[in-house]
């Protein structure tokens, strides 16, 4: 029954071996390099940059597989994070089955699989981003009872010569359609390899940004991901940003997800949706209504947010972003559908209307419950993030709400029900916080709330020290203020950071 369930999945493995990835077993990676003449495998992983690594190994026997498969290898950690020293520098990274994927672009015949890597004891590495998640989640669990879920929505830049032809208006590219979005054939081939490497998509379309420069035509895209658990929704953007660039190589087209491209035009976010689970079921509800417990988590968010921004706006461009009127947010607040706030609450279908029977009037009504659906979004974070360390902050976040004693009152507080960047809603307003507009400032704000992410070793000093340390080392303190109005410095800041992440 397994197999017939899974022979038309889009990932190519599950549909090879009729069952799900997260079951794959060291025997399942055999079989496919078997059954599908594999050649070579690679192990991935990502650095403090935030990019996929690659180390190659080419397969001359059953044994040496074997080998690699159980004992991993060896990297030099001073090389990968900035935090490790070279006098003990070695660590192992160690594949995990799950994530096996056959290299799409891959002449050889080639497997891949994302690693976890492990301290010269054999135990995860405490400071490693991803185990760093894991540990988040734990807590999560442990404080609430109930499971942390997450999914992104990736936004970034095309980029190509102009054809002269079918233009599309300048900043009203939102889901266009060919022959005036150019770039709808590229995006629908990545979200094709994305699935076939175990991406769970929920959507692409081209967005708001799309204007021509100097010849060459910009024309911003989004690739939404469904929720699923917070370290696979990680393991899906890193691979889909890296499987996106080498698309882009390939076909000879330019792909940035710089958090902010030229000036006056839109740039590009990396919004976060988060649920909370217990037994299957979204908590984020209560007869149709937000919960309590959704509150709690916003109210986390809410209290931790200027810090948040140390994780997920880690160059001095993401604070170019974060400015008035670009649909991206200033003030810590919140609110329905309203997407001048911070954590945005978006539809959820929670009407309990019967809309295919009334758009398709031969359906039979039905009573629907759509309450899975429901998300939070929060809305700052954009590409240079190192997306382990911004999810588990969020985690972190969501789970602080749990542990405040006035996490209501502090939701109720930062409620947001109309456009804040509204002159008339100027004093209503006034008293929100305001998002850090530098990496200074963000790293200021981490290490005043750094205790919070500590607590339950979810953070370890060592990398709390080391995200201060980097973001202090932009002195982009009044940056904003001295690059405004010159577009020339602000050309070549974006130039700097045009390949982040």
């Amino acid at each position: 029954m397994e197999n017939n369930l899974f022979k038309h999945s889009v990932n190519r493995l599950e549909a090879h071996l009729g069952k799900e990835a997260c079951k794959f077993t060291k025997d399942d990676i055999k079989q496919v390099v078997s059954d599908l003449n594999i050649r070579m495998v690679n192990f991935m992983y990502p650095a403090g940059d935030g990019r996929l690594k690659t180390l190659n190994f080419m397969l001359h026997t059953p044994e040496y597989l074997e080998t690699i498969l159980t004992s991993g290898e060896r990297v030099d950690g001073s090389s990968l994070f900035s935090f490790i020293a070279a006098g003990s520098s070695d660590l192992y990274v160690m594949p995990r089955f799950s994530t096996a994927f056959v290299d799409p672009f891959s002449e050889i015949p080639t497997l891949c699989m994302l690693c976890s890597f492990f301290d010269r004891d054999g135990n995860p590495l405490a400071s490693s981003p991803e185990h760093t998640l894991h540990k988040a989640m734990a807590a999560f669990n442990k404080v609430t009872g109930m499971e942390f879920h997450a999914m992104g929505e990736l936004e970034y830049y095309v980029i190509r010569e102009d054809e002269g032809v079918f233009p599309a208006d300048d900043q009203h590219g939102y889901h266009e359609s060919s022959p005036f979005s150019k770039g709808n054939d590229f995006r629908m081939r990545a979200m094709q390899l994305i699935a076939e490497c175990g991406g769970k998509i929920k959507y692409g379309h081209s967005e708001v940004g799309n204007f021509v420069e100097n010849g060459r035509c910009y024309e911003q895209n989004e690739i939404e991901f469904l929720p699923v658990a917070a370290n696979e929704c990680a393991e899906q953007l890193l691979l889909a940003k890296w499987i996106i660039r080498s698309l882009g190589y390939e076909e000879g087209l330019d792909v940035t997800f710089a958090p902010k491209i030229t000036v006056g035009k839109a740039g590009s976010g990396m919004h976060i949706h988060m649920r909370i689970m217990k037994d299957g079921k979204n908590m984020m509800l209560d007869g149709g209504r937000l919960s309590v417990d959704a509150r709690r988590a916003i109210a986390g968010m809410m209290d931790l947010a200027e810090s948040i921004t140390a994780f997920g706006n880690k160059n001095p461009t993401s604070y170019f972003r974060l400015v008035p009127h670009q649909e991206a947010p200033t003030n810590v607040c919140w609110g329905m559908s309203n997407r001048s706030v911070l954590v945005r609450v978006p539809l959820g279908w929670t009407s309990g209307e019967d809309m295919c029977h009334k758009a398709n009037n031969i359906e039979p009504l039905t009573a629907r419950d759509y309450s899975i659906k429901q998300t939070v979004e929060m809305r700052s974070p954009d590409a240079s993030a190192d997306i382990y360390q911004l999810l588990a902050g969020l985690c972190v976040a969501c789970r602080h709400g749990f542990e405040m004693e006035n996490a209501e009152t502090e939701a109720e507080r930062t409620f947001a029900d109309g456009d804040i960047h509204d002159p008339k809603n100027a004093e209503r307003y006034a008293t929100l916080a305001q998002l850090p507009d530098s990496c200074a400032a963000s790293a200021d704000c981490l290490e005043r709330q750094r205790k919070v992410y500590e607590e339950y070793d979810v953070f370890s000093p060592a990398m709390i020290d080391g995200i201060i340390k980097q973001l202090r080392s932009f002195n982009d303190r009044t940056l904003r203020q001295e690059i405004e109005g010159k577009e020339m410095m602000m050309e070549k800041l974006v130039r700097q950071y045009f390949h982040c992440g």
